[in-house]
C-alpha cells in the first residue's frame, strides 16, 4: 500500500528528486496543498472501494497515516 500511495504522490505533485518516506509530512516535506490531497484521496477511493470522510482530510498529516487508513478499510 506504501508504493501506491507512493505513486500517487509523485504523480500527483508532479515530484521528480523528493524521497518519500512513509513518515514524510504531506504538506510540508512534499509540498502538497489540500487539494492535491483530496485529488490523491479520491483517487484512493476509486482505485480500491473504499469511502474517506472528508473529515478524515485534516488528520492525514503523514504518507503513513494515509497508508494506515487505506490499509484498515481496504478488504
Amino acid at each position: 500500500m506504501f508504493e501506491k500511495v507512493k505513486d500517487l504522490l509523485i504523480k500527483q505533485l508532479r515530484l521528480k528528486t523528493v524521497e518519500i518516506k512513509p513518515e514524510s509530512k504531506i504538506k510540508e516535506d512534499l509540498g502538497a496543498d489540500s487539494l492535491d490531497v483530496l485529488q490523491m484521496l479520491i483517487t484512493l477511493e476509486e482505485d480500491y472501494g473504499i469511502v474517506i470522510p472528508d473529515e478524515k482530510l485534516a488528520e492525514f498529516v503523514t504518507v503513513s497515516d494515509i497508508v494506515d487508513y487505506c490499509e484498515k478499510h481496504v478488504k
